[in-house]
């Protein structure tokens, strides 16, 4: 229903009175928001819970509050071993992995969506499936299940990975793309302040303006931005690692990215990790 809203008022923007209804616009498109928050940042607990009921042993939660909504259960607080004892009793272990499985595959897409470099995330996930599908013996399925629990783990330290480094989700995508092997620490954090900066001009700017993607005026203007500014002295990367090569390579590679995840600013392949 939202989405024909959105669709509605987008095809009235340029009918007199259109612009009346914009209020109303942007009320649905908040509820819209929160309502893909809520699926995208769904986890595997719940999925366990459901099969296994033991969640509320295996994952620290506050007690009932009466009038309040329940908070999304937190993947980081699994008791994981517990977990693998109540798998192993369960009868319905095809299921279970099913399920996993399901659960997986949405974050992860989410995850690729957000940072075209996690590829490798993708190639692992692809290899457990593929073996787990040559033959659903009860020892395969074992074995699948772990793995997949692994995975789920190292899926939970990628989305962590941007604390690490001091980056928010947006600007930790540039950096990945802007970064190379056999930099130094001084090289590392030039290109980390490159690709903060770099991305909140862009989003300043030349992201702001409507449907940028559907000119080539703007489309270059973007792409122009985006090469002077890593070519500058004074804003750009580091002239001693980078070759003019490696400097157009970057530059097309960042533009991809952003032509991809922003027809708006802000992006809404970003908004449920912004609010």
């Amino acid at each position: 229903m939202c989405r024909e809203v959105f669709k509605k008022f987008k095809a009235c923007l340029n009918v007199q009175g259109g612009n009346a209804h914009r209020a109303d616009y942007d009320a649905i498109n908040v509820v819209y928001k929160s309502l893909q928050q809520d699926r995208e940042q769904a986890d595997i607990s719940d999925i366990i819970r459901q099969l296994h009921q033991v969640v509320d042993e295996a994952i620290e939660t506050q007690g009932d509050q009466v009038g309040e909504e329940s908070e999304a259960y937190d993947i980081s607080k699994i008791d994981f071993d517990r977990l693998r004892q109540e798998f192993e009793r369960s009868p319905s272990e095809r299921t279970t992995v099913q399920n996993l499985k399901q659960a997986i595959e949405t974050r992860l897409q989410r995850l690729l969506a957000q940072n075209p470099l996690r590829t490798d995330f993708q190639q692992h996930y692809e290899k457990i499936v593929a073996e787990y599908n040559r033959e659903k013996d009860r020892v395969t399925i074992e074995q699948t299940f772990e793995a997949l629990l692994t995975f789920e783990q190292s899926l939970e330290d990628e989305e962590r990975r941007s604390l690490r480094e001091g980056l928010d989700e947006e600007s930790l995508a540039i950096f990945d793309l802007l970064r190379k092997p056999d930099l130094d620490a001084a090289d590392i954090r030039k290109i980390k302040a490159v690709a903060v900066e770099l991305l909140a001009r862009l989003k300043a700017e030349k992201l702001k303006i409507d449907h940028w993607r559907d000119k080539e005026m703007t489309r270059d203007a973007v792409r122009l931005t985006i090469r002077d500014y890593l070519w500058s002295d004074d804003t750009g990367l580091p002239v001693e690692a980078y070759t003019e090569e490696d400097v157009n390579n970057k530059a097309e590679e960042v533009f991809r990215h952003v032509y991809r995840v922003y027809p708006t600013a802000p992006s809404p392949y970003y908004a449920a990790t912004a609010l």
